[in-house]
């Protein structure tokens, strides 16, 4: 799958290393198809780091792909260059006019605090409304999910006695929807995270639909809508490398920071990282993007159905 970025864009050198069929500006402009306009907000204080998860993890259908990066204006990224942010970025502001085929929500490091007391949190609540009327399909991540959970269904998040850290086994419930299709019974999955969204809440709206769980990570993917509203309560996109990068950080800040489950081979942090979900997590991407956004957005994006 060609995804269009812009052509200076540090990521495009490394996916194109790695044979994923990166379309510069210049090429794209030249096919005669309507690409498939996808917006990220990526709350990630490492945001390359996470533009380039993203962009691998869409890179796997036939569809092309322009890919739009959001930022929040209301929050002073320390941990991004602000040229990277300048050159590469939009808000809210500059697309709030604009329709798009999908949406991603990213999950963002302020898990612990409650939703109100985030900075950047009322700017949020305007893009989440947002999305109810100008993207077909969005897509949220971890707290990203927590917090369209708690916007659009009044479902808060509680915190765990101990960090959720790892990656754990998920069952699916009901594989007849497209969003699962072609999953195994038992999936693997990465989670990193303080706090959950009670898996017996979740049931007891129907206007929600789990669609796969665990018995110690509790909800991983529920959706709403007939598919509108998507909520993924870990990590698919991560690579081989982002939680032992974790681990590895906080043990030596000296934190409490137990050995990431099913992710070393006999639990042995000195050896390299299993890689136990990428199919499943490429999967369900490349369903959200066919059966979610492409097959169900008109060619001119008129009458999409809000």
């Amino acid at each position: 799958m060609p995804i269009r970025v812009q052509n200076d864009l540090p990521a495009k050198e490394i996916l194109e290393k790695e044979n994923i069929f990166v379309m510069d500006e210049h090429r794209a402009i030249h096919q005669d198809i309507r690409p498939i306009r996808i917006g990220l907000l990526n709350l990630m204080p490492l945001k390359e780091e996470t533009e380039l998860q993203i962009l691998r993890s869409l890179s796997n259908t036939p569809l092309q792909v322009d890919v739009i990066f959001v930022n929040v204006a209301s929050h002073v990224s320390k941990n991004t260059a602000t040229s990277h942010l300048n050159k590469f970025y939009v808000t809210y502001e500059d697309i709030r006019e604009q329709r798009f085929d999908g949406f991603i929500i990213t999950g963002a490091p302020v898990e612990q605090m409650p939703f109100e007391d985030v900075d950047y949190w009322e700017e949020l609540k305007q893009i989440m409304e947002w999305t109810k009327t100008n993207v077909t399909s969005t897509l949220h991540l971890c707290w990203g999910a927590q917090a369209g959970l708690y916007y659009h269904y009044g479902i808060d998040k509680e915190p765990l006695d101990s960090k959720l850290f790892g990656v754990f086994p998920h069952r699916v419930l009901n594989r007849k929807i497209p969003l699962v299709r072609g999953f195994d019974d038992v999936f693997f999955a990465p989670h990193s995270r303080h706090t959950d969204v009670p898996i017996e809440k979740i049931r007891e709206d129907e206007r929600l639909t789990i669609l796969a769980e665990s018995d110690e990570a509790g909800v991983f993917l529920a959706m709403a809508q007939g598919g509108r509203q998507i909520f993924v309560m870990g990590h698919p996109e991560y690579d081989r490398m982002t939680l032992d990068k974790e681990y590895k950080r906080d043990k030596a800040k000296g934190l409490p920071i137990a050995v990431p489950k099913n992710y070393y081979e006999n639990e042995d942090d000195s050896k390299r990282p299993l890689l136990t979900w990428r199919a499943h997590g490429n999967n369900l991407y490349t369903n959200w993007l066919n059966y979610y956004v492409y097959q169900v957005t008109p060619y001119d994006m008129v009458g999409t159905p809000f």
